[in-house]
């Protein structure tokens, strides 16, 4: 069984009582049971979540879940658990929530009558195609109200379980409705196995698009994210491999660490590259005018900097080289059907 990404928890903003480990004295011959998932679901009062960020290419978004059974150490998503009174460090990973009613909700969101189709985005905070979706099937349930009512969407993953769902995203495509981004952080599986324990190795990933392509679905890559001195050196072939899966756009961020994340990553740079850990700290500080994050919009993503600077041309010219530099042509909005329309037709 894949390890977890936090080691333990860690107090968070909002976190009213602290816990201190004191040694009483007593040995304990076995090591404490690994952690095991908890999933509560929810009856969620909206569904679609909208941002204003310049930032991002989509202004609505869905999450189906909250939490992440992957594990990935950086995910910024992490510190939104603190509003739950959660830690963002295991219980990120090992206490999710699952918006049971998420299709309901969509199908009445497009059914008001002020309601205007624009593209939503599943899996912009946690990923849509983490374990538990195998047995919920919430995401899968979206992709179908999406498909009945004509409706544009993308998905942001890192998971081979989209795949089970090409059949949905194939009817799509054939319209011009969707899009699949796949996150590809590193090739290399020994540093997958400690930054991401729980998700699709990378090659696995390459093999995801291409599958996708094959199947008609319009796919891009998020080399994302990337990290001094850890996985920035393998930019560019992540996008070699992208590229000749049949990808056919590229996006890359610069690592975030807002809030409690700092200190989560920071611990877990100790913990597995202890010798690293100073220079990946120095180059993010040098890119975020001497801290580990900065909110500006503008520059959040790529950062400042001389090594932002250089990672940026890095980018720049590899997808020009590898033709991943095309804007990808827009997801139709003209072919929304509201409920009840279908039936007005015959």
């Amino acid at each position: 069984m894949a390890g977890r990404g936090s080691s333990n928890n860690v107090d968070h903003r909002f976190t009213l009582q602290r816990i201190e480990t004191v040694d009483d004295g007593w040995w304990q011959a076995h090591s404490a049971p690994a952690p095991t998932t908890s999933v509560t679901e929810i009856n969620a009062r909206s569904i679609i979540s909208r941002n204003r960020s310049p930032d991002v290419p989509f202004n609505a978004s869905i999450n189906p879940y909250q939490g992440c059974e992957h594990g990935c150490i950086y995910c910024y998503a992490r510190p939104s658990h603190a509003y739950l009174e959660l830690s963002p460090g295991l219980d990120f990973e090992t206490r999710l929530f699952a918006k049971q009613n998420a299709a309901a909700l969509l199908r009445a969101e497009f059914a008001r009558p002020g309601y205007q189709p624009e593209v939503i985005c599943i899996g912009a905070n946690t990923d849509p195609y983490q374990p538990i979706e195998q047995r919920l099937r919430l995401t899968r349930q979206l992709l179908e109200v999406m498909r009945d009512h004509h409706h544009p969407v993308t998905l942001i993953t890192k998971s081979a379980m989209v795949l089970r769902d090409r059949d949905i995203l194939a009817e799509l495509a054939a319209e011009g409705l969707c899009r699949v981004m796949v996150s590809v952080t590193t090739l290399d599986e020994e540093l997958r196995r400690r930054l991401e324990p729980r998700t699709t190795p990378g090659q696995g990933r390459v093999r995801v698009m291409e599958q996708l392509n094959r199947a008609g679905v319009p796919v891009g890559v998020l080399a994302a994210p990337m990290i001094p001195r850890l996985n920035e050196h393998e930019l560019e072939r992540i996008l070699e491999g992208a590229a000749a899966a049949g990808a056919d756009c590229a996006g890359y961020i610069l690592l975030r660490l807002p809030h409690e994340l700092a200190p989560l990553f920071t611990q877990w740079l100790a913990e597995h590259y202890p010798q690293r850990q100073e220079a990946v700290l120095s180059i993010l500080r040098q890119s975020r005018e001497g801290a580990l994050n900065s909110p500006a919009f503008g520059t959040r993503m790529r950062g400042e900097g001389e090594f932002a600077a250089l990672l940026a041309q890095r980018f720049r010219l590899a997808v020009r080289r590898l033709g991943l530099d095309r804007s990808p042509a827009p997801l139709r909005c003209d072919g929304f059907r509201r409920p009840g329309e279908q039936l007005a037709l015959f």
